[in-house]
């Protein structure tokens, strides 16, 4: 009895180790990995291709079934070796390899290859070929890193969960179980990964640095290994945030003494875009920062390059500089007399210089991650024709929450379209409410652009739900979009608004759209009010971030941002607030709801890549920090295990230590390993 229970505390943990901290605790992409969750023991054998496998050879085999008969007296439940088997292929250390063998091939078709075994830096190479070495050698020695922590893992995992359990059973079978099968195992005792990264110091000290150490180690540990920012990045963030800020106060104490208010209330409609653009990549910045310090593998939900994306601070440089750019822009505006400036140039070129940003075909100014935006930008308006990731939808949904800058570009589009005058503003009507074709096609294309894909979802995975459930929630944006044009159209043929029944077409349609909506947040976007949440109440069993008042912050302020257009529409029909300005309040706030959905959005995926193994990407094991480690060691010695993790409350009783030894004394736990997973 007491060998099945030692064989389902060892299946348990392998469930927990390989599906949960390999897993959940991946912050970098630097392989790819199938998991095999029914493996007890893992031999690893490193080849010369940078090929791991795993039980793959006879010999393998042979050793691992005279293991199970030596053991049996302990482990008396045999797993079939096929059930063993996992395949692990490193493109990385391919690609390392790849091109150590193509640069040391040229230099010994050029130089000889037993004359010059000098400095392979003091070759004759281009410095191109130089760098993509060095970068091939850092990528391959990365693989190795992660190998290692992999190998280390798993003999810690052993180690722990048998101490665990011959302290509860008050044996010894684990110890000696583990000296006997597990010290002995091949992935114990194989020392090969540690020859190959002593080995890769070794060349990239004497090739490539000349016998510096310190320089080759810098350049082996690179992101993912050691990733810090830049101090001129940093710099970078505190200048410009500082002269934003600075430059801002400057145009509000201008615009308040500013002569020619109609201008001014123009002005504001054409600069409103941009502003919440800058806003929305400064929120970005401060997602990325929670997330990477929170243990949520954006990289990897993203599909971005491991090695080169962008950083919080990259982002909260990019929101600051166009934050100076923008303020400046303003400013000349509002003393383009003075400069003998036509007023109307200033908001056109700011756009322009945005604009020429984002589809600048030159290799600088972060060209990966504007490319990168450019590819899934065009995926999101091609949806109906192409498959959706998570990275396509989430745009999406991220466009959902800046219709308002969408329409001030369509008003900027038309208004210098329509305007002779770059000193003054003309009649802007036919721009804003006269414009009853155009104006709703754009409100919809953000709506259209997640109903497409839902549709197409749901083409890929014959899954009614949540597919077609989601794409009648965005359907519903259409209906509010169509009921509020009518009820601009028809305004003028009753006396009262009241009377004009497309109003209450608009207001069943907002109600339906926000209910819909803010219940979709919640329990699918978000995943929370689940029934067996047990500790966190209305929330889920398991969460990422430390504060659970974070969680329950994000619920009400979620239901009050969806529902801020019944104060919204009450504000404006009784005249206390103009039409403009209440757009100008409602769509910062909805770029904050944005902001904090995509903490639980992002989280929410995170913990299902990790449940349903839905990550199909390259996927890696990032090294554990030390202080990380120690904390992980703590938890797995502690009775309880970790907190958020022990079985749920029965009756309101939290299970006592002598409740936990006596269900494991008496009960008896009958498992068919054929059938383990």
């Amino acid at each position: 009895m007491a060998d099945k229970k030692l064989f389902f505390i060892i299946s348990l943990f392998l469930r927990l180790v390989s599906a949960q901290a390999l897993v959940k605790n991946l912050t970098y992409s630097g392989f790819s990995y199938k998991c095999a969750n029914e493996s007890v023991d893992v031999f690893l054998d490193q080849k010369r291709n940078t090929e791991v496998n795993i039980y793959t050879s006879v010999a393998e085999n042979e050793r691992y079934e005279n293991k199970n008969t030596e053991c049996s007296k302990y482990f008396p439940m045999r797993i079939p070796p096929e059930k063993m088997r996992a395949q692990f292929k490193f493109d990385t250390c391919s690609k390392g390899n790849h091109n150590f063998a193509v640069f040391v091939n040229e230099i010994n078709l050029q130089h000889g290859s037993h004359k010059n075994k000098g400095k392979l830096a003091s070759a004759k190479l281009p410095a191109r070929k130089i760098r993509e070495l060095k970068l091939g050698f850092s990528e391959y020695y990365l693989s190795l890193i992660l190998l290692q922590n992999y190998q280390n893992l798993n003999y810690t995992g052993f180690r722990k969960i048998l101490k665990k359990h011959d302290k509860l059973l008050s044996v010894d079978t684990g110890c000696k179980w583990r000296v006997e099968c597990v010290e002995t195992s091949h992935f114990y005792t194989s020392k090969d990964i540690d020859k190959l990264i002593h080995d890769t110091e070794a060349n990239v000290t004497n090739e490539l640095e000349g016998g510096d150490r310190q320089r080759a180690m810098k350049r082996l540990r690179v992101p993912p290994l050691g990733e810090h920012q830049s101090p001129w990045t940093t710099f970078k963030v505190g200048l410009f945030s500082g002269s934003f800020i600075i430059l801002f106060v400057a145009v509000v104490l201008s615009a308040i003494f500013h002569e020619g208010q109609e201008n001014l209330k123009i002005a504001f409609r054409l600069y409103r875009g941009p502003l919440l653009i800058i806003q929305f990549l400064f929120l970005m910045g401060v997602n990325v920062y929670g997330w990477r310090s929170s243990g949520v593998n954006h990289v990897l939900i993203f599909e971005l390059d491991p090695r080169n994306h962008l950083s919080e601070q990259h982002l909260m440089e990019l929101s600051a500089v166009l934050g100076v750019i923008w303020t400046l822009s303003l400013l000349s505006f509002l003393f383009s007399a003075s400069l003998s400036i036509p007023p109307f140039v200033n908001p056109l070129v700011l756009v322009c210089i945005m604009i020429a940003f984002i589809l600048n075909p030159l290799k600088i100014f972060r060209h990966e991650a504007r490319f990168w935006l450019l590819r899934i930008t065009w995926r999101m308006i091609i949806a109906p024709f192409a498959f959706v990731n998570f990275a396509d939808f989430w745009l999406a949904d991220q466009l959902n929450s800046l219709v308002t800058p969408l329409l001030d570009f369509h008003f900027l589009v038309c208004f210098y379209l329509t305007n002779g005058d770059w000193l003054q503003a003309n009649d802007t009507t036919q721009c804003m409410s006269g414009s009853l074709i155009v104006r709703p096609i754009v409100n919809c294309l953000p709506a259209w652009f997640r109903f497409a894909q839902c549709l197409r979802r749901y083409k890929d995975s014959k899954e009614a739900f949540p597919h077609l459930a989601n794409a009648g929630k965005y359907s519903t944006t259409f209906l509010v979009v169509i009921s509020n044009t009518l009820r601009s159209y028809y305004a003028d043929q009753y006396k009262s608004n009241w009377e004009n029944p497309f109003l209450w077409f608009w207001l069943a349609s907002c109600i339906i759209n926000s209910i819909y909506s803010y219940t979709w947040d919640i329990k699918m976007d978000w995943g929370l009010l689940d029934s067996n949440a047990g500790e966190n109440k209305f929330l889920r069993e398991e969460v990422v971030y430390s504060s659970a008042s974070f969680y329950y912050f994000a619920i009400i302020e979620d239901f009050v941002l969806r529902f801020i257009w019944i104060a919204s529409f009450i504000l404006v029909d009784f005249k206390y607030v103009s039409s403009d300005l209440m757009t100008s309040i409602v769509a910062p706030l909805e770029v904050f709801r944005r902001f904090v959905w995509n903490f639980f959005r992002l989280e929410n995926e995170h913990l299902n890549n990790c449940g349903k193994f839905r990550a199909v990407r390259d996927i890696s094991i990032a090294p554990i920090e030390s202080s990380d480690q120690i904390q992980i060691l703590r938890m797995m010695d502690d009775e309880n295990g970790v907190v958020n993790r022990g079985k749920r409350k029965a009756g309101g009783k939290k299970p006592g230590k002598e409740d936990k030894r006596a269900l494991l004394k008496e009960e008896t736990i009958d498992i068919d390993v054929s059938n383990a997973s």
